[in-house]
C-alpha cells in the first residue's frame, strides 16, 4: 500500500507539474504575441503620424482586398474560377479612392464637428449616411466600372440597379458602426476601425459591385 501511496503521489505530482509548466508556456506564448501585437499597434501609430493618408490608403486596400478574397472564396459557388483582377480592382479602389476621400471626408466632419456629445455623433452619423453613403457609392460603381472599360450607359443602368440596394444595405451595418466610430474612436483611426468593420461589408459590396444588371429602360 505503502509502494500504491507513493506511486500515486509521484503520478500526482507528475501531472500538476505538467499543468504549471503547460500553463506558464501558454502565458509566455501570450506575453509574446502580446509583446508582438503592441510593437505592430505602435508601428502603425507611427506611419500614421508620418504619413496618414498613405496609412489610410493602404489600410482601405487591405480591407477591401481581404474582402473581395473572402466574396470570392466563401460566399461565390464554389465552381465559378477566382477573379484575381476583380481583387486587384477592389484593393485599388480601397487604396485610391477610399482611403484618401475617407480622410479628407472624416477630417472634414471632425474638424466642423468636434466632440462627442449625442447630438454631434447623431449628426455625424446622419450626414455619412444621408450625404456622403450615396456619393461613395457612385464612386464605387463608377470606378469599377472604369477599370473594366465598360460604358457610362452601363455605369448608369447599375446605380438605377443597385445604388439603392447598397445605400439601404449599408443602414444596416454603418449606422450603429458609426454611432461608436464618433463616440469612441480616435479621429486619427477611423479609417482602420472603418476598414475592420469593411471587411465583412466589403464582401457584400464586391458582390453586389460586380453583378451583372439588364438594361434599364
Amino acid at each position: 500500500e505503502r509502494r500504491l501511496s507513493q506511486s500515486d503521489s509521484r503520478h500526482g505530482f507528475r501531472q500538476a507539474s505538467s499543468s504549471i509548466l503547460y500553463s506558464l508556456l501558454v502565458l509566455t506564448n501570450n506575453q509574446q504575441v502580446y509583446g508582438t501585437m503592441a510593437a505592430l499597434w505602435a508601428r502603425y501609430n507611427k506611419l500614421l503620424d508620418a504619413q496618414p493618408l498613405l496609412t489610410k490608403g493602404l489600410t482601405s486596400l487591405t480591407g477591401f482586398t481581404v474582402g473581395d478574397i473572402l466574396a470570392q472564396k466563401f460566399v461565390e459557388p464554389s465552381d465559378k474560377e477566382y477573379d484575381v483582377m476583380r481583387t486587384i480592382r477592389l484593393g485599388t479602389f480601397g487604396l485610391l479612392v477610399h482611403g484618401t476621400t475617407g480622410h479628407y471626408f472624416y477630417g472634414l466632419l471632425d474638424s466642423k464637428l468636434p466632440g462627442t456629445k449625442p447630438v454631434t455623433v447623431a449628426t455625424k452619423v446622419a450626414i455619412d449616411q444621408t450625404i456622403w453613403n450615396p456619393i461613395f457609392g457612385c464612386m464605387f460603381f463608377g470606378y469599377l466600372n472604369l477599370m473594366e472599360g465598360k460604358s457610362f450607359e452601363t455605369y448608369t443602368n447599375k446605380l438605377k440597379a443597385d445604388l439603392p440596394t447598397a445605400v439601404m444595405g449599408s443602414w444596416a451595418v454603418w449606422v450603429p458602426a458609426h454611432t461608436v466610430n464618433f463616440r469612441f474612436i480616435p479621429p486619427a483611426q477611423r479609417l482602420l476601425y472603418i476598414n475592420t468593420i469593411q471587411i465583412g461589408y466589403n464582401i457584400f459590396l464586391s458582390f453586389l459591385g460586380n453583378k451583372e444588371v439588364k438594361k434599364v429602360e
